[in-house]
């Protein structure tokens, strides 16, 4: 594998998520339906992991962001699954 291909889908990943994000958002600001809401929180806090990841891996390899990275992946799979414990009750 080439060096510039694992920084390629990096940030791939990066713009994936961002944009799933943004069209999520889009959708929640026509229709305010929560659980969009729920989805597209949980698709910024997956972007904030991949830039996280993107900085760890290709920007600053001396650094150890791990912790970070863990703590926004955990904390878009709470947000996910509180919403869809929340919207199953209503």
């Amino acid at each position: 594998m080439t060096a510039w291909a694992a920084p390629a889908v990096y940030l791939l990943c990066l713009a994936t998520s961002t944009v799933c994000a943004g069209l999520l958002l889009r959708a929640w600001f026509r229709t305010r339906a929560r659980l969009l809401l729920w989805t597209a929180i949980a698709f910024v806090l997956l972007a904030l992991n991949n830039v996280f990841l993107v900085a760890d891996r290709v920007f600053f390899p001396d650094y150890y962001l791990l912790p970070f990275r863990q703590i926004t992946a955990l904390a878009a799979i709470a947000v996910l699954i509180y919403g869809f414990i929340w919207e199953a009750e209503s």
